[in-house]
């Protein structure tokens, strides 16, 4: 075991033990995530190579759910958008993605938009938001796909404005490109936008949504679109190497995520706003954006990463309290951030009790 996996599940057991917690949720043990599979399971067959069973069933609600035509389920949401962004280039003739250079293809995906799907990147902008219509039509090459990721996680979890977004479409439509949107966490975007998710994926020509970032689920994406797109779709999830041979577990979960997580997520939204801004009042600290657009956000604090991990771990080890955890160092010496999640436990801290745990967590600090 590597050292750096021992301690990593030294974290997770710590959090698991706390009796408050700012930031997440609980691990689950794999007995209790198998227990929520069998509250969700039925006597009906399992699928077979991706028909049938809980499968079918989950593609048809998150179909309904987008108000998309068909969908298609995926192990993962860098296989999905590979499809959507070569069916584009195929459909088109254009091999030209617009992708922001924070945008997760870029980031996160070593390559694979170009060295798998044989698309080319047109970085859209430069600037730590999603583009602008202005910034589209004045794009200097042709576009087969516009991508556009909501939020934008890398620059914050930043979303546009409904006009914006509106706006942003009718540009790339202009140009004659399909507009695909990567809503890997789209779910807790209807707030900030004021529409539904059917209403938001409307505006494009497929959408995808992770099954595990806000829902909770184990694994796996759905990419949603037209039946055309969603035949294709299918087609290339065997040539990569998706169509695997039972995916009941990853359905399960991720409709019991549709049931659990998906009604909370609004008010997990609005709880991020009450916490951001006792967040923004520590000594030293930012936080970004203000208000937060969904239920996670930014946070600096002037201390080095492994300073605040530290911390954090032995606040969860000695006093069952998880502050902020996950802390990298910035571009700034001295000037650590963290992604802040807020989910069902931060919901039982109120501005004062943020104040209070913080305060915990700080006392740790200067005594080291």
């Amino acid at each position: 075991m590597s050292d750096g996996y021992a301690e990593r599940l030294r974290r997770l057991a710590a959090q698991r033990g706390c009796d408050t917690m700012l930031s997440g949720v609980r691990p689950a043990t794999a007995r209790e995530q198998l227990a929520a599979l069998d509250a969700m399971a039925g006597d009906d067959l399992p699928d077979f190579y991706g028909e049938g069973g809980a499968v079918a069933e989950l593609e048809a609600r998150v179909a309904e759910l987008l108000g998309a035509e068909s969908a298609a389920l995926f192990p993962s949401g860098t296989m999905a958008q590979q499809v959507a962004v070569r069916y584009g280039a195929e459909l088109t003739g254009r091999p030209g993605v617009g992708l922001h250079p924070l945008s997760h293809p870029l980031l996160h995906e070593r390559d694979a938009y170009a060295l798998l799907a044989g698309v080319r990147a047109v970085r859209t902008t430069t600037a730590p938001r999603n583009p602008t219509a202005g910034e589209v039509a004045a794009l200097d090459e042709p576009i087969g796909t516009l991508c556009l990721e909501l939020p934008l996680r890398d620059a914050g979890f930043v979303l546009p404005t409904w006009d914006e977004l509106v706006a942003v479409v009718a540009a790339a439509r202009a140009r004659g490109a399909r507009v695909h949107f990567d809503g890997a966490r789209l779910w807790e975007s209807t707030v900030h936008l004021g529409y539904s998710t059917a209403e938001i994926a409307a505006l494009a020509d497929s959408t995808y949504v992770s099954l595990y970032k806000s829902l909770g689920g184990h694994s796996g994406a759905v990419l949603a679109g037209d039946a055309q797109l969603v035949r294709y779709a299918r087609a290339w999830r065997h040539r990569y190497g998706g169509t695997l041979f039972q995916q009941w577990p990853v359905a399960l979960a991720a409709l019991a995520g549709l049931e659990r997580e998906l009604p909370r997520l609004g008010g997990y939204v609005g709880h991020a706003k009450v916490v951001a801004e006792a967040l923004a009042g520590l000594p030293g600290a930012r936080v970004h954006p203000t208000p937060p657009h969904t239920h996670q956000f930014r946070f600096w604090l002037p201390y080095p990463a492994a300073v605040l991990d530290s911390a954090n771990v032995a606040l969860a080890e000695e006093e069952r309290a998880w502050f902020v955890g996950g802390w990298r160092d910035s571009e700034v010496p001295g000037l650590a951030l963290a992604e802040v999640t807020i989910a069902g436990p931060a919901l039982e801290l109120d501005a004062d009790g943020v104040r209070e745990l913080a305060a915990r967590f700080l006392r740790r600090l200067r005594t080291n």
